[in-house]
């Protein structure tokens, strides 16, 4: 059988956005207790066992060789007590060693004890020493190491006692269903950690993906809607380069949305350009930053902003995020509503959370439009606007009713969720 790590390391986590669990140099195991346990375990019985031959001294027949035996078992459990502590210096040469101490004690008792008193029920010179070395087998190796061990000293116990005494039976199931059912419960958590450290690895990869995938709708899919619809409206070869850019939008959005790639359709027909937003999130300073300056340049001849008289503080990441969410709704103001369209930002700083409320005169948002848009990779709102207030525990909320325009209300908690912490819950 091959060796069994006690250890699970959740690697392959992307920094920032990994549990402290997946971090490197951080290792988690539910094992690790049983390795303690069982160092204690081997001290504390090696300490009975002494005890039990010393108070049977003058009833064996080779007195020296019980004392004998229990000095070099003494020796060897001073000398080994760190292979222990955890499954890499659990061996198989340790566990072997100790194993055959144990088988070793129980065949030698036949020596120093007389037949008498071993019909009688005697304990062994080992006694409950024993379950030490199975269990060290169990938890290194799982039940079937477990099953082997236990047979092997169950093996030894019956040919000590010469008979299929029913205590000698008793004690031997017991070890041998004990150690058994021990293997097998390390087993199952050994598999939940494994289980556990690949879910938090999809999971800081899936963050990351939306991150990334965030950040190309900010900046590489907005330019190559841009050149798709310049290039229609110029005509001629400019007509020919804004198809190809916009060819390479509708892959590239299928791409970031986790679907296969199309392939190129000739004629695809242009799309508005989004306007670039004006907050790079990766950009953000560190500490704290007041969010009306982050807002304020989004302010024009058709968009309108209003704030506090006061500074609207959140942690600078928080900010940036929520700064971007607010330029990805103004965009689809401007795409959706059309060039004409007026908008309303209002900045509220409430006692536990700062709202931002975006609100246009648009046509409004048929129902079942924002489903129908994320699937078709369309990521303004599914990522620029719901991932990132996810990200930082807040929501989103959109109220639309179609003729009268479009309300979306974006609510971000005063302790906002910094960066590797994420988790929050967006509604829609």
């Amino acid at each position: 059988m091959a060796d069994t790590d006690g250890t699970t390391e959740a690697g392959g986590a992307v920094a920032g956005t990994a549990p402290a669990a997946s971090r490197p140099g951080l290792r988690m195991s539910v094992e690790l207790p049983l390795w303690r346990a069982l160092t204690g375990y081997r001290v504390l019985t090696l300490i009975y066992t002494c005890c039990l031959v010393a108070s049977q001294y003058e009833k064996y027949v080779h007195p020296l060789g019980a004392v004998g035996y229990m000095a070099a078992l003494a020796v060897w459990t001073a000398l080994t007590w760190r292979h222990t502590t955890s499954a890499e210096r659990c061996t198989r040469r340790f566990l072997a060693g100790d194993l055959t101490f144990a088988v070793g004690g129980i065949l030698l008792t036949m020596v120093v004890e007389s037949h008498e008193r071993i019909m009688g029920g005697a304990a062994t010179l080992p006694s409950i020493c024993t379950a030490g070395s199975v269990l060290g087998f169990a938890i290194k190796g799982g039940w079937r190491w477990a099953m082997a061990a236990s047979s092997l000293v169950a093996v030894a116990n019956l040919v000590e006692r010469e008979e299929l005494a029913g205590n000698t039976i008793h004690n031997v199931v017991l070890v041998w269903v004990a150690s058994v059912a021990i293997g097998y419960v390390v087993e199952v958590a050994r598999d939940s950690e494994r289980t556990l450290a690949r879910a938090l690895q999809i999971e800081a990869a899936t963050r990351e993906r939306e991150r990334l995938a965030r950040d190309i709708h900010d900046s590489v899919l907005q330019v190559l809607a841009m050149v798709q619809r310049r290039g229609a409206a110029i005509g001629g070869e400019a007509a020919e380069l804004g198809r190809m850019a916009g060819e390479q939008e509708v892959a590239l959005r299928t791409l970031v949305a986790g679907g296969p790639v199309p392939p190129p359709r000739a004629g695809a027909p242009a799309a508005a350009a989004p306007r670039v937003a004006a907050v790079p999130p990766a950009d953000a300073p560190q500490g704290r930053c007041d969010l009306r300056a982050l807002l304020a340049p989004y302010a024009g001849s058709g968009v309108t902003f209003s704030e506090p008289g006061a500074a609207v503080e959140l942690p600078a990441h928080a900010a940036g995020e929520l700064a971007a969410a607010v330029g990805a709704a103004l965009d689809n103001v401007r795409v959706h509503a059309g060039e004409g369209a007026r908008a309303w930002v209002l900045l509220e700083d409430e006692p536990e959370a700062v709202v931002v409320t975006v609100r246009d005169d648009g046509p409004g948002i048929p129902e079942g439009r924002l489903d129908d848009a994320e699937r078709e990779g369309r990521l303004g709102v599914a990522l620029s606007i719901r991932g990132r207030l996810r990200d930082l525990g807040g929501t989103a909320e959109w109220l639309s009713v179609p003729g009268q325009g479009t309300e979306v209300e974006l609510t971000v908690p005063k302790g906002a969720v910094p960066e590797g912490r994420r988790g929050g819950k967006a509604r829609a």
